[in-house]
């Protein structure tokens, strides 16, 4: 993902595609969907659909959260960029294997109060691929420009999320257990890409920079 400079004109399409399929991939809906209904299953249909929208929401707030201080901390912490693209790239990797061996842990079947908090927000929505991913967007971002693309995407991602978890009783008996586990071997193999660019990336920097000061 290079870095980008100036200011531009309108939405910069390229990077909200970059973020919005980044983010997809990470966030991964299809997975999500036997999750979401193994743990809301037991609520009425009004009480898992305010579930989806609050979870959503609280994705939302993290991910923004992190997006808007992520620099802040950084430099606070003296951490450059190379170094957060390497251990980026290692959660991804960590995730990707995850989606790729279909290793996940068995939801609880009970159904507390604030289950659309906590595990559905987060760490499930907002875990620690979508914040990393993000944080490595707005590290890269060149203006108000670039800013505005990543707030779109991470907004149309989420409304991506809500849709798939509003209707995802359908969208299950469509799909049938088979095809989920198809689309996120899918989405596996394409976060793993993305996460050895990530290292190829900084491996890259990391080679300029001591080059640079030698």
């Amino acid at each position: 993902m290079p870095r980008r400079h100036g200011y531009r004109v309108g939405v910069d399409l390229k990077l909200f595609g970059e973020v919005f399929v980044t983010l997809l991939v990470i966030v991964d809906p299809p997975g999500m969907m036997p999750i979401f209904l193994a743990l809301t299953g037991p609520l009425p249909a009004r009480d898992r659909n305010r579930a989806a929208w609050q979870a959503v929401a609280l994705a939302l707030v993290v991910i923004v959260l992190f997006a808007v201080a992520g620099q802040t901390i950084l430099a606070y912490l003296h951490v450059d960029l190379p170094a957060l693209q390497a251990a980026g790239g290692l959660l991804l990797i960590l995730v990707a294997l995850e989606l790729l061996t279909g290793k996940a842990d068995d939801p609880s079947n009970q159904v507390t109060s604030n289950i659309a908090l906590v595990p559905l927000g987060t760490p499930l929505l907002a875990g620690p691929g979508a914040i990393v991913a993000t944080m490595l967007f707005v590290q890269q971002a060149g203006g108000p420009v670039d800013y505005l693309a990543i707030g779109l995407a991470i907004v149309a991602v989420m409304v991506t999320v809500w849709v798939v978890l509003r209707f995802s009783g359908g969208i299950v008996k469509v799909l049938r257990p088979g095809g989920i586990e198809v689309l996120t071997r899918i989405a596996g193999l394409l976060l793993a890409a993305i996460a050895v660019q990530l290292i190829a990336d900084a491996i890259a920097a990391f080679v300029t920079q001591y080059l640079n000061n030698a």
